[in-house]
């Protein structure tokens, strides 16, 4: 149903190397170039995108307060590579990987991190191990 998410940044070429190095620890690359300095990165065309852009007003780019965006992926590894990328390339970890709730065939895989703009992001997996 969600066709694309888009945080702002107020240093997009900081961003953009952030998100480069991010999504290419998943295979995940950039599908789009925006005429005002944004771009989107997916797995594939007709797929659901995830974006960075300043925003439209001219206005300061800040995080929503309770906002987060939840990137699915196919291992728990996956998981574990982004957090730690996410980390190592200067985020803030929220969460460190792990269960949420009970292991089992539908145990939720999860880590929570922020950008360098502070945008909170989750990388997870549904399923066991």
């Amino acid at each position: 149903m969600i066709g694309y998410t888009l945080v702002g940044s107020n240093d997009l070429d900081k961003a953009k190397a952030f998100y480069d190095a991010l999504f290419e620890t998943v295979g995940v690359k950039r599908l789009m170039e925006f005429p005002t300095g944004g771009c989107a990165w997916g797995a594939e065309w007709g797929k659901p995108m995830f974006g960075v852009g300043k925003p439209y007003d001219g206005q300061a780019a800040t995080f929503g307060n309770g906002t987060m965006i939840a990137l699915t992926v196919d291992e728990r590894a996956k998981v574990d590579a982004l957090h730690d990328k996410a980390v190592a390339l200067g985020g803030q970890c929220e969460g460190k990987p792990g269960v949420r709730g009970e292991e089992g065939p539908r145990a939720f895989y999860a880590a929570y991190f922020r950008d360098l703009d502070g945008n909170k992001l989750c990388a997870f997996r549904v399923g066991p191990a």
